[in-house]
């Protein structure tokens, strides 16, 4: 078979063997190269649509507006390539206007170089963005693969051509032409992304993960570099909307002194503006800041500025000569630079600084200490002492009968150990975040509600413990019910209480991280839970009843229960190990927060 017939039939087969439906979600990485949806049936040859820019020309870094218009459609998929070899693989990156109707893809080694659709509803119009990248080539044409119906498709629509004034010279440059927004300074843009070079030494630094570079896409990156009577300032992060920080006297927002970079149309924004108290930042109509530029690739926003260390003749704005808490925040945006609520806590620094004074590389963190207290202690009481106090009195009673601890058998002693450090842990770790918020959070949906339940049984079961019958009294049937379900009732709970306060912005553990490890963790303890009850059971099978003239020779019960004790405490030991193991995952995750 020849070449060309090869891939063809190549094609054909991975056609074959791809979803029925298509791309209905949009996740087409597998026709970055030929544009084709995998639909069975040949593309149409008069296309509908079109696609439109806003301009003829760019430079690197340049936002060019794309549009693709026409009868409704189902399915699209635009990439920018040279136009000179339109084989070749996408170019540039893309930014979105409406995530509801479109989607960022990756193709090559480009990050999001395609948009696709999101879902097979049906639309008229899409809009999105085109990035410039440093090293585009001469002209750079707009291709679209257009998807009317299952079987009705176009492919490699040809788009406007766009050019770059002088191309064949180019002249790398820090900044890019300065233009003018709603600032009352020049912006300018910046063609290379921060770096932490200085971070300690000349620049007081805020970085998170500690230590992180600046250039990669997960740091939150912030910098303030004294130069005489004024600060230059760095502010960078994983964002498509708007970055932010703020000095304030405390740990709480209000009344703070804060600065945003904001994505208002694919065109950053930077401005000052007061915080008061958890509403909407009040923009300053007068801006004091200057040497103003930004940058926006591959979903980093970047931007720096230069502010005067004391500024009298602007209300609201701090010197920057004093010590504060500093917070840095991230959120989106919608159309038009109009922010929303971060969704997770900000980071803030765990002491005040003066950033015009001795320069430090620090960290921060995005749950107060208090609340990560909460979550530390809690996570040692219901994952670590209750699980194998709980083990200890339904497993061990026949394995330790004989041994005595402080004159009580060593089974009781243990487990009523373990049960009052729980109780001391949850009631410790339930007054945290009640002295943290200095009142009720209307904030954490169930989980404060949850969180009272389990409090209140207890000390219900320990109060219960307390006034406990003797052994052979006639209500002990009906405490050990009691006492049971109303401890079993508690775990439960509890366990539904930490997996919804994992995610809580105060706390925000990693997603989908936290969740997995706690449904590994009760995963663990029920397997161990079932295991001992079947080995506990084959015990119980091995009682014989030999009945010879009237003469029954039984094995008790208790007897039986003591066999295999090796094989119990094996299996305890391992189930420490392996709780310690999901407790420590646990304390280390809150460390890192």
């Amino acid at each position: 078979m020849e070449l060309p017939g090869l891939a063809f039939a190549v094609w054909m087969f991975i056609c074959f063997y791809a979803s029925v439906d298509g791309y209905p979600s949009g996740k087409i990485r597998e026709a970055c190269t030929s544009m084709i949806p995998c639909h069975g049936s040949s593309p149409q040859l008069s296309p509908e649509h079109t696609i439109t820019v806003n301009g003829t020309e760019f430079k690197p870094g340049d936002n060019i507006e794309v549009h693709l218009s026409g009868p409704d459609f189902e399915g699209f998929f635009i990439q920018a390539r040279d136009a000179e070899h339109l084989d070749s693989p996408a170019v540039g990156s893309f930014m979105l206007v409406d995530r509801r109707l479109s989607q960022l893809l990756t193709c090559g080694r480009t990050k999001n170089s395609a948009v696709s659709h999101t879902s097979k509803a049906k639309k008229k119009y899409i809009k999105v963005y085109w990035i410039a990248p440093g090293d585009a080539p001469k002209r750079v044409q707009f291709l679209a693969t257009v998807v009317k119906k299952y079987k009705i498709f176009w492919v490699k629509i040809p788009g406007p051509i766009v050019s770059q004034p002088n191309a064949l010279s180019p002249t790398p440059r820090l900044h890019a032409t300065s233009e003018t927004v709603s600032t009352s300074h020049p912006v300018s843009y910046l063609s290379k992304p921060f770096n932490a070079s200085g971070c300690g030494s000349m620049k007081f630094c805020i970085r998170n993960p500690s230590n992180c570079d600046p250039e990669s896409a997960s740091c939150f990156f912030l910098s303030f570099q004294r130069e005489k009577s004024s600060v230059f300032i760095e502010m960078s992060g994983p964002s498509e909307g708007y970055l932010a920080f703020a000095l304030s006297r405390d740990q709480w927002m209000g009344g703070d002194d804060a600065y945003l970079c904001v994505n208002e149309d694919h065109r950053v924004h930077v401005s000052p503006a007061y915080l008061k108290g958890r509403s909407r930042p009040v923009l300053d109509s007068v801006n004091a800041l200057e040497d103003v530029s930004w940058r926006l690739v591959d979903g980093v926003l970047q931007c720096s500025f230069r502010r005067s260390i004391r500024l009298p003749a602007y209300k609201g704005r701090f010197n920057l000569d004093a010590s504060y808490y500093i917070f840095l925040a991230d959120g989106e945006a919608s159309e038009g630079g109009l922010i929303h609520k971060h969704r997770r806590q900000p980071l803030i620094t765990n002491g005040i600084y003066n950033v015009t004074g001795l320069p430090h590389d620090i960290g921060g963190s995005r749950s107060p200490r208090l609340i990560k207290a909460h979550g530390a202690l809690m996570f040692v009481a219901w994952i670590t002492t209750v699980s194998i106090g709980v083990l200890v009195a339904r497993f061990f009673k026949p394995v330790w009968s004989h041994s005595f601890l402080f004159g009580k058998e060593m089974w009781f002693q243990v487990h009523r150990m373990l049960m009052l450090t729980t109780v001391t842990l949850t009631s410790i770790s339930f007054v945290l975040p009640f002295i943290y918020r200095g009142g009720w959070s209307q904030q954490a949906g169930f989980h404060p509600y949850l969180g009272c339940t389990v409090m209140a049984l207890t000390i219900f079961q320990a109060l219960m413990a307390g006034f406990r019958p003797s052994r052979h009294a006639p209500r002990r049937q009906l405490f050990n019910w009691f006492h049971w379900s109303t401890g079993t009732t508690a775990r439960i709970l509890a366990v539904v209480t930490m997996f919804l306060g994992m995610d809580l912005p105060a706390l925000d553990l990693p997603d989908p991280w936290d969740t997995y490890t706690m449904i590994g963790f009760v995963a663990w303890h029920v397997g161990i839970d079932v295991l001992l009850e079947i080995h506990s059971y084959c015990l119980v099978r091995k009682v014989e009843v030999i009945e010879d003239d009237r003469v029954q020779i039984l094995q008790s019960l208790t007897s039986a229960e003591a066999e295999g004790r090796l094989f119990k405490q094996i299996v305890f030991a391992i189930y420490i190990c392996g709780n310690v193991v999901f407790l420590i995952a646990f304390l280390a995750a809150i460390s890192q927060i």
